[in-house]
């Protein structure tokens, strides 16, 4: 006979871990994908008729394809080290603490199935808290993407995570690390909302599902 019994809870730091590990090989899978996204947005619009001024980069694949021609192959995964701390830290925190934020906005006296718009709530609260601790590590990443390839004898503006950290505190000052809090925590909170609060309502509508199965498959052997 099947086990229908919950499984046994799981603590934080179980679920941060394992968060935090999944996060981080999802991020070092795409961030060539990600890489190339940014260059494509920073690139300034051509001027209609000028031929000089057409764009470098084209599409995914073609500026995947420059980068990897005119700065390496890994060049792909520049920014990799902070998108790893980011993804060790949102991915983390967002997950880690969405079980935990869920019961305390329902207290821990309560019965039954959680309603969607506290698990909406639990998700946007985790999402934000989540991002505004992992914003510099999201600043220095995009900034690392970002510099694309230099002139001959131009020494690039970061050596790599560590000196982008020090050289932006040292010329920009410690709030500068900071730098669009604002749309971060609006776009992260709302996805994190969308990903998790949906995941959970309908892991819970297919718990019932696969429990009335198999309740009736135990009336049919009657």
């Amino acid at each position: 006979m099947a086990d229908l019994s919950p499984r046994s809870e799981i603590s934080f730091l179980q679920t941060f871990l394992c968060s935090a590990f999944a996060a981080c090989f999802a991020e070092f899978c795409t961030i060539p994908l990600d890489t190339a996204k940014v260059r494509l947005q920073l690139q300034k619009k051509a001027v209609v008729g000028d031929a000089a001024g057409a764009p470098k980069y084209r599409g995914l694949l073609g500026t995947m394809a420059t980068i990897a021609r005119e700065e390496g192959l890994a060049a792909l995964w520049n920014g990799i080290i902070p998108g790893l701390q980011r993804q060790c830290i949102y991915g983390g925190l967002r997950i880690g603490l969405y079980d935990p934020v869920k019961l305390f906005l329902v207290g821990s006296a309560f019965v039954g199935d959680i309603p969607i718009y506290h698990k909406v709530l639990a998700a946007l609260l985790t999402g934000a808290l989540a991002i505004v601790v992992a914003n510099p590590t999201d600043l220095v990443k995009v900034r690392l993407q970002a510099e694309g390839k230099l002139p001959a004898g131009v020494p690039r503006r970061y050596s790599g995570a560590k000196d982008a950290y020090f050289t932006i505190v040292r010329q920009e000052g410690l709030g500068a690390l900071w730098t669009g809090l604002g749309p971060n925590v609006a776009r992260n909170a709302i996805i994190n909302a969308a990903e998790l609060a949906s995941y959970d309502q309908v892991k819970e509508l297919v718990w019932v599902l696969v429990s009335l199965q198999f309740l009736l498959a135990l009336l049919l052997m009657w």
